[in-house]
């Protein structure tokens, strides 16, 4: 299977409202690893989209059952289309960085495999569903929790727009440059 290539009959996520609570809400003031080192994304002086996804799979193995997962496939797709997009975003004056809970080295490959030109965030931890309540997926793959598709827009520290359910996931890009561009600062 081509892990770009979404299938045409995966399940459509539905907004069960998890979600809700985020828009306005400031951005924790927290250290995350990235694939360049730590960040701390509140205190970004820029736009910063955050597109949280379930998990990257170099080996395409995915658990049994994965495409049955709502919003669980995907995750590749949606990084290369903000890979695609990178120039869009940079003239909005934005910085985009994805984020999972696998690690900073896993990640590192990802970034390495995908051409990736922003770096990725490890929340292994899972410090984002501690100080914002994100939702995780119902299952755990390998023992790792892992989150739900979600996409954050930060200015100024504070949640201005929260995408979710992110559906279909290589469309998530152009949706937030659509926002972006109705959304100026």
């Amino acid at each position: 299977m081509n892990e770009q290539i979404l299938p045409d009959n995966l399940p459509v996520p539905e907004d069960d409202g998890a979600c809700v609570h985020l828009e306005g809400m400031r951005f924790p003031s927290i250290s995350l690893e990235t694939t360049e080192g730590p960040i701390i994304l509140a205190k970004l002086p820029r736009t910063t989209v955050v597109y949280i996804y379930p998990r990257s799979s170099a080996d395409s193995v995915d658990p049994e059952g994965w495409d049955a997962i709502p919003g669980a496939r995907g995750c590749s797709p949606q990084g290369c289309a903000f890979r695609d997009h990178q120039s869009e975003l940079s003239a909005l004056s934005t910085s985009v960085f994805g984020l999972a809970t696998q690690d900073v080295p896993y990640l590192k490959s990802e970034v390495a495999r995908l051409h990736l030109p922003f770096p990725l965030i490890s929340d292994s931890n899972l410090q984002l569903k501690k100080a914002l309540n994100i939702p995780l997926l119902e299952m755990k793959v390998d023992g790792m929790s892992l989150y739900k598709r979600i996409t954050l827009i930060i200015r100024e520290g504070h949640i201005v727009k929260v995408f979710y359910p992110v559906f279909p996931p290589d469309k998530n890009a152009e949706n937030v440059i659509a926002w972006l561009e109705e959304n100026p600062l």
